[in-house]
């Protein structure tokens, strides 16, 4: 893949050389649908090759629980960061 190349077709395209069925590859695409989650995917297809759609499907699934506990850890931590922001500073009701 080089600099100027979409993740999300480079994807696409590896997946179809794969021998995976354009449709499958087109709904994988669209759920990795950002530059790191296509990536992930892409290292991923590459270092397995072609397996069953079944267990692709499944990886993709663990990538995406993943990236949604990662998001809600951020969450967590900037809530935990006002709240201790409020425990030092009190509310400002000014």
């Amino acid at each position: 893949m080089n600099d100027t190349e979409n993740p999300s077709g480079t994807l696409f395209r590896i997946m179809l050389r794969e021998g995976y069925p354009r449709d499958f590859a087109a709904l994988v695409t669209r759920e990795m649908n950002t530059d790191y989650l296509a990536r992930r995917m892409i290292a991923y297809v590459s270092r397995v090759g072609l397996i069953p759609p079944e267990e692709f499907a499944d990886e993709m699934l663990a990538i995406l629980e993943e990236r949604d506990r990662l998001r809600a850890k951020h969450l967590a931590e900037e809530a935990q960061g006002k709240i201790n922001e409020m425990i030092e500073n009190g509310l400002n009701t000014d």
